[in-house]
């Protein structure tokens, strides 16, 4: 997400708390909501791909998804 979008993101935020916003504007800032809330989600699971567990042998096991680890 672009620093534009999320500025514009802001700006409507700022504006519904204090003059409100129309119902377009009200339907482009739930769309910047979810592409945000998206951009948030992929760069956490970006992250969470290079996490590695060190056990107490020192070997490296890479961090699973939910449901795909033995205890599921």
């Amino acid at each position: 997400m672009t620093e534009e979008r999320i500025a514009r993101l802001n700006e409507l935020a700022r504006k519904s708390k204090t003059v409100g916003l129309t119902p377009e504007e009200k339907e482009e800032q739930a769309q910047l909501r979810q592409e945000y809330l998206a951009a948030i989600r992929q760069s956490l699971e970006a992250q969470l791909d290079n996490v590695y567990i060190v056990e107490e042998d020192g070997t490296q096991t890479k961090l699973k998804k939910k449901g795909q680890g033995p205890l599921s």
